[in-house]
């Protein structure tokens, strides 16, 4: 009901209801504003609830009519791409899927990037992902992560741990009612552990990904009785001795279920999902964030490409690929393949079990980049596919001076770990031998 009522007011009106709690203390000092603060929240949920229900009906949509969708969605990259091939912006181009695939070859990110420096250096791109996937994303994971953990999103419940946020586009005049603004600071990851710390009250952490996240907890330890001591003198507020102990008890019991014991009513964990991934997220939970759920609200692709997520209850990593602006099409991923193989398809086209290689073309420039990260297809949703990252294509490590690919070698790792009976892989690095000289 409040959603249609919002929709019925002003965009003027909205923005002043959701300003004057910031603006009406300067005016009125020591007046109890808690009233307005209440009313405030509920316009910024009713908001949100707008948006995101208007967000979820053109994403059913167009997962209904992928292949229109993406027929659109190319229309909208070549009318607005200039091109590293001679194309100048708003020209007739290729219009047709096959006119376009055999106009444009595939590259690779590097032969891209050589292709479009000139270009970029004239014309730099304002964000890193597409504005409105970006606020899709957003909008979306914000309501099925409310969904699944209502408290989640109660103002100082939600603490940002690294200066990078796993939100791929900052709501200006949501976020800091809704909880999601960082403190005095927020770009010093010190002053952001420290702010969280002070915070026993906490149901949310987010970081902009599991790695970074991994690292906040590991400093956690190394450096745990100076944050104890900051909390004790009152740094970014009043003195708490009586927390700085609690840390200092919770760290004296190791790292197994630290998260919880410093904040008991913790219930999610937040990230972005970048691939590569998996093993800090499985070091969190085996140790740090042991008994917490992990969410993440997109997988972000090389390129900017993005993938939602909408099911918080789900395993984690299975994402949708939706067929809105860049533009995807998918490059079956087979062993043995030829490297020259071009044969893409659309997103409607692809089968379930088959890996698939991303194949990226945004309005920047007409490039159909090769992205080199590697998806499985485990499901449909309407005509679109559910995926989860597998591997990086062509992505090469060197343990002992030789050239391994980096799905090879995780596996060989894994299948070692299988073999030693109730160890768990929480990390791994290499060093030399004296038995192998």
């Amino acid at each position: 009901m409040l959603c249609w009522l919002l929709l019925l007011l002003p965009p003027f009106l909205l923005l002043v209801l959701l300003l004057l709690p910031t603006v009406a203390p300067r005016a009125c000092p020591g007046a109890s504003l808690d009233w307005l603060t209440g009313l405030q929240q509920r316009v910024a949920w009713g908001t949100l609830g707008c948006v995101a229900a208007w967000q979820r009906h053109r994403l059913e949509h167009s997962t209904r009519h992928a292949s229109c969708s993406q027929q659109q969605a190319l229309a909208w990259c070549l009318r607005g791409a200039p091109g590293p091939r001679g194309h100048p912006r708003g020209s007739t181009g290729p219009t047709d899927m096959r006119t376009f695939r055999n106009h444009l070859p595939l590259t690779t990110a590097s032969q891209a990037q050589e292709e479009e420096s000139g270009w970029q250096e004239q014309h730099p791109t304002s964000s890193q992902y597409p504005r409105e996937a970006a606020l899709q994303a957003t909008v979306l994971g914000l309501a099925a992560l409310s969904k699944a953990y209502p408290a989640v999103l109660a103002p100082g419940a939600t603490a940002r741990l690294t200066p990078t946020s796993p939100w791929p586009r900052p709501l200006l005049w949501l976020g800091p009612i809704l909880g999601l603004a960082g403190p005095p600071g927020a770009e010093d990851p010190q002053a952001l552990l420290l702010a969280a710390l002070r915070s026993p009250g906490l149901r949310a952490l987010e970081a902009g990904t599991a790695t970074e996240l991994l690292d906040v907890f590991t400093g956690l330890e190394a450096h745990g009785e100076e944050l104890a001591r900051a909390i004790a003198a009152g740094h970014l507020g009043a003195p708490l001795p009586g927390r700085a102990a609690e840390l200092q008890a919770a760290l004296e019991q190791g790292p197994r279920g630290l998260a919880l014991r410093l904040w008991p009513q913790l219930q999610v964990v937040v990230t972005l999902d970048a691939g590569g991934q998996a093993e800090a997220v499985a070091a969190l939970r085996a140790l740090w964030c042991q008994g917490l759920a992990f969410f993440s609200p997109a997988f972000a692709a090389t390129g900017g490409a993005l993938a939602l997520s909408l099911w918080p209850d789900q395993p984690q990593g299975i994402y949708l690929l939706a067929p809105g602006a860049p533009f995807l099409e998918l490059l079956p991923a087979k062993e043995g393949a030829p490297e020259d193989d071009s044969h893409t398809l659309l997103l409607a086209e692809a089968q379930q079990g088959e890996e698939y290689e991303l194949v990226l073309t945004d309005c920047a420039c007409l490039t159909r980049c090769r992205l080199g990260d590697v998806v499985l297809v485990v499901g449909t949703h309407n005509q679109c596919p559910l995926v989860r990252f597998v591997y990086r294509q062509a992505q090469t490590l060197s343990v002992r001076g030789e050239v391994t690919s980096e799905r090879l070698f995780s596996k060989a790792l894994h299948r070692a770990v299988a073999q030693w009976p109730g160890a768990q892989l929480l990390d791994h690095c290499c060093v030399e031998s004296g038995v192998l000289g």
